[in-house]
């Protein structure tokens, strides 16, 4: 079992005060979005046997176990991370594993540079994720009913957004969705930016409902993605919820410290909300115009004391344990790696006492005893 001493990545929309808050350290000043925990080779986990990605390298079947291997490849099929949103990140979408395949090898036939801006498709693999909250977290998920998206759209009374009502009033449910979003990203930019001002005015005149677009629209003044965002659902989780993100479907984050993990793979498609390249073919081509709720995971309790959020792949399974004083968790000895991470109390799990922010690597087939008080969470996958 190896602690980890994890990557901290200071992205612009990150909040200041969250993660030096959970760690227990004075905040430097500087946005601190993500910690990272896990064999990325972007930013790989630290140990006293090198990095994790040298660690499974070295002996992959010991590190992951014969299983993970054979299903998932000499890697760790996931990464798991503590994310702080102090600003709205990009409204996405994720391939699904097909497409990513598809979109990987037509880009490297085509010999566009790995690192070009313009690239979608970083690998071949899916990015299904999870987030679960920490605190409050808000975010967007999903398209939500287009008679409300209407409705929402309309109370702002701007007659620019009128043509878009109107789309969203007609059918089949699936076309008017995607309508609209094509309409609104191909708009021209000078009235796009127009449309947005007025926009967002009106979202800050009226607040309610409207008061997280007015928040987006201040931080990203006079982009397409402030009208896209009120196509989706607007959530707000409470702490130990989550959202599972499956491919095609957009969402974003807004505000708020979570624990997010996901397939091991950088493929994002962007909607808006960004400086950076949107491919609005490509997008449209991935995105599901699936209207519905945002469909928040509560934890399913098990007699044990495990509290497992499920979702429907195998790349990763997260799951939390709540320690009373003095309580002790099962066995968690498993045949396939895990991360554990401690986000309240102190936790023991082996040798290692784990106080907020902090996690150890295990290997597989290791044994794991975890005690103590305070809440762990088991990143682990399924074999």
């Amino acid at each position: 079992m190896d602690r980890l001493d994890n990557t901290v990545r200071p992205y612009a929309w990150g909040s200041t005060t969250a993660i030096p808050g959970l760690l227990g350290v004075e905040p430097s000043g500087e946005p601190q979005a993500e910690m990272w925990m896990g064999a990325h080779p972007g930013a790989p986990s630290r140990t006293q046997r090198g990095t994790l990605v040298e660690v499974i390298d070295a002996d992959p079947e010991r590190e992951l176990g014969p299983a993970a291997v054979a299903k998932f490849g000499p890697r760790l099929p996931f990464l798991l991370k503590i994310l702080a949103a102090g600003a709205p990140l990009s409204l996405q979408v994720h391939p699904n594993l097909q497409q990513a395949k598809e979109g990987y090898e037509d880009e490297e036939r085509r010999g566009i540079p790995i690192d070009a801006p313009y690239r979608n498709y970083k690998d071949a693999n899916h990015k299904p994720e999870l987030i679960c909250a920490l605190t409050e977290f808000d975010g967007l998920c999903g398209f939500r009913d287009p008679l409300q998206a209407a409705d929402l759209l309309d109370g702002l009374g701007v007659d620019s957004l009128k043509a878009y009502v109107d789309l969203l009033h007609a059918h089949p449910e699936e076309a008017a969705l995607r309508e609209v979003l094509t309409a609104i990203l191909t708009a021209d930019p000078e009235q796009m930016r127009h449309t947005v001002a007025e926009a967002a005015a009106a979202c800050t005149r009226l607040g309610g409902a409207y008061t997280a677009y007015a928040d987006i629209a201040h931080h990203y003044p006079g982009d397409p993605g402030v009208i896209a965002a009120m196509l989706l659902n607007h959530v707000r989780l409470q702490p130990g919820e989550a959202l599972f993100l499956g491919a095609g479907i957009p969402h974003a984050y807004l505000n708020g410290l979570g624990v997010e993990i996901m397939a091991n793979s950088d493929n994002v498609l962007r909607c808006g909300l960004t400086p950076k390249h949107v491919d609005v073919p490509e997008l449209l081509r991935i995105v599901r115009f699936e209207a519905g709720d945002a469909g928040v995971l509560r934890p399913e309790a098990s007699p044990d004391g495990e509290e497992v959020y499920e979702t429907p792949i195998d790349e990763f399974r997260l799951s939390r344990y709540v320690l009373p004083e003095g309580g002790t968790a099962p066995d968690l000895t498993r045949e396939a790696p895990q991360i554990l991470l401690c986000t309240a109390g102190s936790v023991r799990a082996g040798a290692h006492e784990l106080t907020p922010g902090q996690s150890v690597f295990v290997p597989a087939a290791e044994k794991v005893e975890v005690s103590g008080a305070g809440t762990i969470f088991q990143a682990t996958v399924i074999v």
